[in-house]
């Protein structure tokens, strides 16, 4: 009898140790449950960089000298043509190669979006050195806090410019130098101590023939313009003005803007209540 029971209790725990055995084997499927769902996130990541590829189609420069800046080609484009006239008349009056003139204020003024440009209309990153009796502000460059010139809008720095070429011994050099050889006026820039990058020719060189910039030495000189074929290409903006109000496009600046519709910034300001002459695209200017 005790042989039976004995019997009887081994096949019990037999059978039960089988049945434990399945629930395990079927535990292990429920992962597969768990890798379908982690698919899912892999689609919206796919539209995420698909979405990044399409909004990033403008080109972008990083301009680096009193302030690093990134800005769109576009806005580049958009700086040429509010101070090329500005140039030509430079370098009419003053022998300064258009060229020259606007690959510096580009490179400066990180194409007028640059801090120093923005809060005191500096272009050419010019310091106070001595006997300026302007307006100053302080900014780093080599040094803490070094003193650079304001001006009251960028005309002004352009022509401090050009004067601050002409009325210095040490650059009296480059005015040996043919008016069409840009290359020649960069690097003599450089060599007369204006900047300290040694890439600084280089750059100046570059912003010159990837926006065709001498085409306008071309216009001052009567010579015939022949463009580069791997220059950006500029993007057309319309204009966007909807009754008496104008719609700011990229790249576009205060002065620019006043300009086209030959008010002062200063009435801008007055008009629109602005306090600063920070500007964002799609804002509404009352210009009329």
């Amino acid at each position: 009898m005790i042989k039976k029971i004995a019997c009887l209790f081994a096949i019990i725990m037999f059978i039960s140790c089988g049945g434990s055995k399945k629930y395990v084997q079927t535990s292990k499927k429920k992962p597969v449950t768990t890798k379908k769902v982690v698919s899912k996130p892999k689609k919206h990541a796919n539209t995420t960089a698909s979405k990044t590829k399409t909004t990033s189609n403008r080109e972008t420069e990083t301009m680096e000298s009193t302030s690093k800046t990134t800005v769109y080609t576009d806005v580049v484009f958009a700086y040429v043509n509010d101070f090329k006239d500005i140039a030509k008349g430079n370098m009419k009056d003053y022998g300064i190669p258009a060229s020259i003139i606007l690959a510096q204020g580009i490179l400066e003024s990180g194409a007028g979006r640059g801090t120093l440009a923005q809060k005191s209309n500096n272009h050419f990153g010019i310091k106070c050195h001595t006997g300026w009796e302007g307006e100053k502000v302080y900014h780093d460059d080599d040094a803490e806090q070094e003193c650079f010139r304001k001006y009251k809008d960028p005309a002004e720095s352009y022509r401090d410019h050009a004067l601050f070429l002409t009325g210095r011994s040490r650059y009296s050099s480059l005015f040996q130098l043919d008016k069409d050889d840009y290359q020649a006026w960069a690097r003599g820039l450089r060599k007369a101590g204006y900047a300290t990058d040694p890439k600084y020719p280089e750059k100046l060189i570059t912003y010159i023939e990837r926006y065709n910039l001498h085409q306008y030495d071309a216009e001052v000189l009567g010579y015939e313009y022949i463009p580069f074929e791997k220059a950006a290409k500029p993007i057309v903006i319309a204009n966007n003005l909807e009754g008496n109000y104008y719609e700011v496009q990229p790249g576009e600046t205060l002065y620019a803007i006043a300009r086209k519709f030959r008010i002062t910034v200063e009435e801008l300001k007055s008009k629109n209540n602005l306090t600063d002459n920070t500007l964002s695209i799609g804002q509404r200017l009352l210009v009329k």
